[in-house]
């Protein structure tokens, strides 16, 4: 298991549908790389009538570069905006070099290791939306001696779509799409091809830790 669950409120799955607790079931079996530390945490409440979320951390030599968070929406009436009755809801924010926050393309390409790697896992989705930012932060004063920092912040959403028309939906390949997207933008090379991803030791924490 590579999503760590904790026993808290507000994770959304008590007291839901049928079809929101398995959907929300395929969300925690979701296997990230081991650079990812994911986590249950509570989801918002006031935009569906129920949601669960997950927070992702990115860590490199024990430097945490790349953040985020994705949460799963359910409207069992159903939602015109969505064209579904589910929406995924994500956003990913990574460190990068100072010199790439100039590169005019920059945010396109954010928005294609989005939606490349929801191919590459196989995650049906349609009605997707989203920004990408570039953040940049230069430092004066008492703090002029602190070299400049830049972020990229990618915030999107999409409707997922069961694999087969009137099949139950897995939501795992748009979990496993969201921690890829947020190694692709921390810089991490991408997982051989044949190389199992396996849960880290970091993600398999106790609740105690």
């Amino acid at each position: 298991m590579v999503v760590r669950q904790d026993a808290r409120p507000g994770t959304g799955a008590e007291a839901s549908p049928p079809e929101f607790r398995a959907a929300v079931a395929t969300m925690r079996a979701a296997r990230l790389r081991p650079e990812v530390f994911c986590e249950e945490m509570p989801a918002p409440q006031r935009i569906a009538p129920h949601a669960a979320a997950l927070t992702a951390d990115v860590t490199v030599d024990a430097v945490d570069v790349g953040t985020g968070r994705i949460i799963l929406l359910h409207d069992p009436a159903g939602n015109d905006a969505w064209g579904g009755t589910f929406r995924c809801v994500a956003y990913a924010r990574a460190d990068i070099e100072l010199e790439l926050d100039t590169d005019p393309m920059l945010a396109e390409v954010g928005w294609s290791w989005l939606m490349e790697a929801l191919a590459a896992h196989g995650a049906t989705f349609s009605h997707e939306s989203g920004t990408v930012t570039r953040v940049a932060s230069e430092s004066f004063g008492g703090m002029a001696d602190e070299p400049g920092t830049a972020q990229l912040e990618i915030r999107a959403s999409w409707t997922p779509q069961p694999a087969e028309e009137g099949g139950p939906l897995d939501v795992g390949p748009h979990v496993e799409a969201w921690g890829e997207l947020l190694c692709t933008a921390v810089g991490l090379p991408p997982v051989p091809e044949g190389v199992s991803v396996m849960p880290s030791r970091r993600g398999q924490r106790g609740s105690g830790d």
